[in-house]
């Protein structure tokens, strides 16, 4: 796919990026939970300095990214076998009953 240009405002400032353009909805989302956490901590903290902000911010959401439990791979593999067998014996029932 072709690369789209952005231009992202974080903490005030704008950043251009260029991105692929399967990427881009996604940036755009992160860009806004970052300026979303930036808010929360300046009203629930009164901290004011953006570089303060930013800090507590990428603490806060990598944080957050590091506690999310993650699949294995295995279970995902073993997920999807058992939604196709799922999806397979239905649609045969179905076959049968036409």
């Amino acid at each position: 796919m072709a690369d789209v240009s952005l231009k992202i405002l974080i903490a005030g400032r704008v950043y251009p990026l260029t991105v692929k353009q399967e990427e881009e909805e996604s940036v755009l989302q992160m860009a806004k939970m970052i300026n979303d956490k930036m808010k929360e901590f300046e009203q629930n903290y009164s901290v004011r300095d953006k570089q303060d902000l930013l800090a507590m911010c990428a603490l806060n959401l990598l944080t957050t990214q590091q506690n999310t439990p993650k699949k294995a791979p295995e279970l995902e593999l073993e997920l999807i076998r058992q939604l196709d067998l799922f999806v397979s014996d239905y649609l045969q029932k179905e076959s049968k009953a036409s």
